[in-house]
């Protein structure tokens, strides 16, 4: 298939991002509520053997990061996921759930964060007494514009806010270093007892891999990078190592300073940790940085969001209007301010662990498929070489590893995430049998 591009006159999408700034992107994405937020919850998951549990999602990332950055050098389109998709099969409404899964798993992220935003700020300024909701709306409010003024403006905020967080996270792993060794690192919490320990493990991945989810938002600004045949690839190998060396060091590191279950019920992990391993250093710094880094992945996941509804607005997928742009600030402005609305929404439904899993079903769902379509591509005749290929066993085993996660939670005992998935993935069908009914054109 063909996707459509804008005519001459129509305003484009501007091309400023360079390799550097790419793997900041990813990166800066990765690094952020997953680690500074979550990485508490997952440890009352998994207790002391959460780093295997953050060892194992990233495995799992890293075969998928390499399909995405093979993917990116031959396609390097805004529709992502979905036009991928449709090149390999040429279904239209697998392409359609697709992509819309992915806006979706982009839309419960962003909702999450902002949740972890409400949650930190509070304790930060003593807010205490502000309903939460009214925070994360402000939040979400403040991010519609900024993605809306613009890219270059997005990307400047995205690379200071990228060095605030992984400076934070260098700073945890400093003062907590001359803690390793002194627990047990393979404990697990005493009411799971009847549980297999690599079931624990595994439940608990699909938590952690809500950490490197961001890599995946490299190839939908593809039409907004320069050369990025060249700069997807790159910026995403190094981004997920990058990511995986600091994710691995942080998960040994808190839970040698902190025990798995009190660092479970702190609402900011990192600055309970900091605490402890460095009490001159005042608490406030970390609760600070992690603002910056909730904040930073949550501008990524919508700028993701708004272009993969642009993109598929032109592979005819979505009504043609999604994919305008605004003449003065050169973004996808009708497409942002439909997902801000949506956005609204869902910071008042479900609760962040729920969101971020139900995210990670979601994006496990698109990952295979992906990794599939990848492999299919590579064994059709005429297809595109692109200049980062990868040996067709990776996709494949793309495939098997994120299935894996994915029936781990679906098969654990709490039922909200997949429900809350499954209820968003029959949304999205609803959807396009309500818009094939009212445009027939659609594809």
């Amino acid at each position: 298939m063909t996707a459509k591009t804008p005519s001459d006159g129509e305003p484009r999408l501007r091309r400023t991002i360079g390799t550097t700034q790419l793997a900041l992107y990813a990166l800066g994405s990765m690094v952020g509520s997953g680690i500074y937020g979550l990485i508490g919850k997952a440890a009352g998951q998994a207790g002391s053997a959460v780093w295997l549990s953050f060892l194992v999602a990233l495995f799992a990332a890293l075969l998928t990061s390499l399909s995405y950055a093979s993917l990116g050098s031959r396609y390097p389109r805004a529709g992502g996921a979905a036009y991928v998709t449709d090149r390999a099969f040429g279904i239209p409404i697998l392409s359609f759930t697709i992509g819309l899964a992915l806006v979706a798993s982009g839309l419960t992220s962003v909702a999450t964060q902002s949740k972890i935003f409400a949650s930190i700020l509070a304790d930060l300024a003593g807010l205490e007494s502000l309903p939460p909701t009214v925070i994360a709306i402000g939040f979400l409010l403040i991010m519609g514009g900024l993605v809306f003024r613009g890219i270059r403006e997005s990307m400047w905020v995205n690379v200071l806010c990228t060095i605030m967080e992984v400076s934070g996270l260098l700073l945890v792993i400093a003062s907590g270093l001359s803690y390793w060794g002194t627990i047990d690192y393979f404990e697990t919490p005493p009411e799971r007892a009847g549980t297999a320990f690599p079931v624990i493990v595994l439940q608990a991945s699909v938590l952690a891999f809500f950490a490197f989810i961001g890599f995946e938002d490299a190839i939908n600004v593809a039409e907004e990078c320069k050369r990025p045949e060249l700069t997807i690839p790159a910026g995403l190998v190094i981004a997920t190592f990058a990511a995986a060396v600091l994710y691995i060091a942080v998960a040994i590191t808190v839970v040698s300073v902190v025990p798995w279950s009190e660092l479970a019920a702190a609402p900011s992990p990192l600055t309970e940790v900091m605490k402890r391993s460095a009490p001159n250093i005042p608490p406030s710094l970390m609760s600070l940085i992690a603002l910056f880094s909730v904040a930073n992945t949550a501008l990524v996941n919508y700028i993701t969001a708004s272009r993969l509804i642009y993109g598929m607005a032109w592979q005819d997928l979505l009504p043609r209007h999604f994919g305008r742009v605004h003449k003065e600030r050169r973004t996808p402005h009708i497409a942002i301010f439909a997902l801000l609305a949506i956005l609204l929404l869902l910071s008042v439904a479900g609760t962040i662990t729920d969101l971020a899993a139900a995210t990670v079903l979601l994006l496990l769902v698109v990952f295979i498929t992906v990794n599939a379509a990848l492999i299919v591509l590579k064994r059709k005749p005429g297809e595109t070489v692109g200049q980062f290929e990868v040996p067709l066993m990776l996709p494949v085993a793309g495939v098997f590893v994120c299935a894996a996660l994915l029936i781990a939670r679906i098969t654990s005992l709490e039922w909200h995430a997949p429900a809350l998935a499954g209820g968003l993935l029959l949304a999205i069908i609803g959807i396009y049998g309500g818009l094939k009914l009212a445009k027939p054109d659609l594809r």
